[in-house]
């Protein structure tokens, strides 16, 4: 369990770099793409904490091993919770984005976009939407960390 939260801060701290530092310089989307494919990871590891946890208490059998089942599984079993109910659709938002075939605006630019189709629309990922996921992100695996540690309920 600690184990995976420990993954689940070094993905955030490689976003981290690639954020500040490779973006800065290179600004193209493959960069961006890096950056949404290590928030998925961060989440998911923050998932299976959540999940062991839940089996640690007895209260699922096994954790899936698929993502969309864990998904399932955090919103089952924390359904009275609102944030983590937030988090798994962000989560799935990003696994949407990152699966989409992507296309690209002013790459080697300040304003460098991708955009990506999803469910019948375009969603566009600039350099500040991108800083968002990861505050977000990094939102979750602290949030994580406080109910593991029993700081939250």
């Amino acid at each position: 369990m600690k184990d995976n939260l420990e993954k689940a801060k070094k993905e955030i701290a490689r976003c981290d770099h690639l954020y500040n530092v490779s973006l800065k310089y290179t600004r193209t989307a493959d960069t961006l793409k890096l950056i949404i494919s290590r928030l998925i990871n961060a989440i998911d590891f923050s998932i299976g904490v959540l999940l062991a946890k839940l089996k640690e208490e007895r209260k699922i059998q096994e954790i899936p091993s698929l993502p969309r089942l864990r998904m399932e599984a955090m919103r089952e079993y924390y359904k009275d919770n609102e944030k983590i109910q937030q988090f798994t659709d962000f989560f799935a938002l990003l696994r949407k984005i990152d699966k989409a075939k992507s296309k690209c605006v002013q790459e080697f630019r300040r304003h460098v976009t991708m955009t990506c189709p999803v469910e019948d629309k375009e969603i566009e990922v600039t350099i500040d939407i991108i800083g968002d996921y990861y505050k977000k992100t990094k939102e979750f695996v602290e949030y994580v960390e406080e109910l593991i540690s029993g700081k939250k309920e």
